[in-house]
């Protein structure tokens, strides 16, 4: 058991094959329309899951952790944990989007959602406040945060100024975030 939990490829690969064991064990699946759309929404929460932790990650525990660490700690932190956690917060966002894209257009919905259209309005705002987010993640934050990790070579004065703007965005990222993930949740739960 321990050789599975030593390697996140050998536990995400377990997870894996637990949850065909579930739904095998659970018997009596149909595989249709209905099951592809509630897995594309699995999908969906998974990918939402790693990209939301990640924001959230960054902004409650990285970001006011930073001033405590010691100077000579800090290159760990710049060219090792947040290259790693930038490469997979972009690209939760980005499955993240398709897979709700996917989903909406599965389900019917993809247009009238986008068109902030009765009875879509709660989605609607959901998937624009996310694409806001997203564009955010890619425009703003992905190019300023190689900046100020070093990833691309900018003079000092620019890097500060880098790093600023992407920690401001990341938290307008966070704040956004509380509405989208009410909006998501309210639309097939009835709070809007």
């Amino acid at each position: 058991m321990g050789a599975i939990f030593q390697s996140l490829g050998r536990t995400v690969a377990a997870g894996v094959v637990l949850l065909v064991i579930i739904v095998l064990l659970a018997g009596n699946i149909q595989f249709g329309h209905a099951w592809g759309a509630f897995f594309m929404r699995w999908l969906h929460v998974l990918s939402g899951v790693m990209w939301i932790g990640l924001l959230w990650y960054f902004n409650f525990v990285q970001i006011p952790s930073m001033p405590k660490i010691p100077d000579e700690q800090k290159p760990a932190i710049s060219k090792v944990i947040a290259p790693a956690a930038l490469f997979w917060f972009r690209y939760g966002a980005l499955a993240t989007v398709v897979t709700g894209l996917l989903l909406a257009w599965l389900n019917g919905y993809i247009v009238p959602a986008l068109g902030v259209q009765k009875p879509f309005v709660a989605i609607g705002i959901g998937m624009w406040l996310a694409l806001v987010m997203a564009f955010n993640v890619w425009f703003i934050i992905w190019p300023n945060q190689k900046k100020a990790l070093g990833i691309v070579t900018v003079p000092p004065e620019q890097k500060a100024a880098a790093g600023r703007l992407a920690m401001l965005t990341s938290r307008a990222n966070t704040m956004l975030s509380i509405p989208m993930l009410f909006c998501m949740v309210a639309q097939q739960n009835a709070g809007l």
